[in-house]
């Protein structure tokens, strides 16, 4: 190694310490403003409460995260007392290994703990973000940037997500973060991150496969074997430290839907005729008819499609269509599955850069940026102004669920070409590089 190399192996060294010494004073920080001023006078974000004390359960009482006695603890630290009947009882509900996650802060107070979960899935949402300025080759004006920052920080799906502890934001960034590895050639990690985002299985039950068979017909073995021996490893270590795990885990996932309220946009749809308020408990049901069945057939078209889309990526090797496919089939999954939650949309921020990204391309003069501004703004106030004229009492509106999935699937129809020739083009230009 020449002294010059050594000289810049020193300064990239230097320079990353840096740049980790202020992310982390940042993080402290953040994480002490965010204790005083929100989880230690205002205790909540209850999708995290659910997962943290049943860790807690497991690592310092010893019990079983799905056991009756854990289920107690939980609802305990929720309501002050056991869950009533039509109450969510706050199962633990989650794949074992997501009590490693939460081990290093079970055993301090759930306000500390909350403030740290709070502040991961704020920088979660942050790295999501820069990750998708690199995917897609965009380097955004600075007015652009502040806009994109305060949209994806409060606008109503992550800011919801960041009130209730959603753990739906990080496997959001797990997902981003395979996107990005694998563009950048990192099989390995982009293996590893496939594995974890299982934490959150309705979140990527068709990406995950899809992304496995692409791996095998490109024969991208690193990704391949780094993704099933990541699974494997959590697979044997949830075994080890609770060998009941799959069948409990299972029973309380068989349980959901006695108490969730409310299915995803399909489900909203084929309700939709038939869906009102019990006067008795206030609470979302369906009155009757034929949901169930239109249901079964909506959804089977949105499966049809989606495996046609992957026969064309997959088996006829048009690899420029990939991107696309990866895109929608996240999209579908949003649409079709069983049990969803808004802040699960966050995914949609990825083709929103992607069409961002497009139009200041396109569009280069000063007002580009002024258009994007005003698209977040437009949003911002729509998806805000939609939750707070329809929420009932605790509970979201059914529509909400319905228009930006259903606007990405069109959008995503219409201009599948523009996908197409951009991810050609840059396919083009990585080939001509090498």
């Amino acid at each position: 190694m020449t002294v010059k190399a050594k000289n810049d192996s020193s300064n990239n060294l230097i320079r990353n310490l840096i740049f980790l010494a202020i992310g982390l004073t940042i993080f402290i920080v953040t994480v002490i403003v965010t204790y005083n001023t929100f989880t230690k006078p205002f205790p909540g974000l209850n999708d995290f409460l659910s997962r943290w004390e049943g860790a807690r359960s497991y690592w310092v009482d010893g019990l079983n995260p799905y056991s009756e006695e854990a289920s107690l603890n939980i609802q305990r630290a929720i309501y002050g007392r056991p869950s009533a009947e039509l109450e969510d009882p706050g199962f633990f509900a989650y794949p074992f290994y997501t009590v490693f996650l939460l081990l290093p802060i079970v055993g301090i107070s759930y306000a500390w703990a909350s403030a740290i979960w709070m502040v991961l899935l704020e920088a979660s949402l942050i790295i999501a973000l820069i990750m998708l300025f690199d995917h897609f080759q965009w380097k955004p004006a600075p007015l652009v940037l502040g806009g994109l920052i305060l949209f994806t920080l409060l606008s109503y799906f992550p800011a919801r997500g960041l009130i209730l502890g959603q753990p739906g934001l990080l496997v959001y960034l797990l997902e981003v973060g395979v996107i990005w590895a694998l563009g950048r050639k990192h099989d390995k990690t982009a293996g590893v991150l496939l594995a974890l985002s299982t934490l959150k299985p309705q979140m990527g039950y068709l990406i995950v496969p899809l992304l496995g068979l692409w791996g095998i017909r490109q024969k991208h073995w690193q990704f391949v074997i780094s993704s099933i021996v990541s699974f494997v490893v959590l697979m044997i270590a949830s075994f080890a430290f609770q060998p009941s795990w799959l069948n409990d885990w299972l029973g309380q996932v068989g349980l959901y839907t006695g108490y969730t309220q409310i299915g995803g946009p399909v489900w909203v749809i084929s309700n939709g005729l038939w869906l009102g308020i019990n006067p008795d408990t206030g609470l979302w049901q369906v009155n009757g008819g034929y949901g169930g069945i239109i249901e079964f057939f909506i959804a089977a078209i949105f499966y049809i499609y989606m495996l046609w889309t992957w026969f064309v990526a997959l088996i006829q090797r048009k690899q420029e269509r990939f991107m696309w496919t990866i895109v929608m089939t996240l999209t579908i999954t949003h649409l079709v599955a069983p049990r969803t939650a808004s802040p699960h949309f966050v995914v949609f921020f990825i083709p929103l850069i992607f069409y961002l990204r497009w139009l200041t391309t396109t569009y280069r003069r000063r007002g580009a940026s002024l258009y994007v501004l005003g698209i977040l703004a437009f949003f911002f106030v729509q998806q805000w102004a939609h939750f707070l004229l329809t929420v009932d009492g605790e509970f979201e509106h059914p529509t909400i669920y319905l228009p930006t999935p259903i606007l990405v699937f069109m959008l995503l129809l219409i201009t599948r070409k523009m996908w197409w020739t951009d991810s050609h083009d840059r396919l083009q230009a990585e080939a001509v590089a090498v």
